[in-house]
C-alpha cells in the first residue's frame, strides 16, 4: 500500500510512456507501446506490489528494470512485485 492510503488500494491513469512512476497500487496505462522502466512509488529501497492494466497493446520490455518481458492483454491486469534485492519488477504472468 502507498503510505497514507489507509488500507485501501489507490488507482491512477497514466498516459503511455516508456518510463513512468507508479504512484498508486493500481496503474492503468492509456496508450500503446513498450514500457521499459517503472519507477517504484516507494523508492528503490523498499519492495512493493503493483497491479498494472492497459487499454491498448502494451509490452513490458526488459531493457530497464523489468526482469522478464511480457505482452499484456488489453484490460487484463498484470501483478508485479518490485524486488529491492534485484532492483527489478518481477511479473506474475499466471503461467
Amino acid at each position: 500500500m502507498i503510505p497514507g492510503s489507509v488500507s485501501k488500494l489507490t488507482e491512477s491513469v497514466v498516459p503511455f510512456a516508456a518510463t513512468f512512476k507508479a504512484k498508486t497500487d493500481i496503474v492503468h496505462i492509456a496508450g500503446a507501446g513498450t514500457v521499459v522502466n517503472i519507477i517504484p512509488g516507494l523508492g528503490n529501497g523498499q519492495s512493493q506490489f503493483l497491479i498494472l492494466n492497459s487499454n491498448a497493446a502494451t509490452v513490458l520490455g526488459t531493457a530497464g528494470n523489468i526482469a522478464v518481458g511480457l505482452t499484456m492483454v488489453i484490460n487484463r491486469p498484470v501483478f508485479l512485485v518490485f524486488s529491492r534485492a534485484l532492483g527489478k519488477w518481477l511479473i506474475n504472468s499466471g503461467v
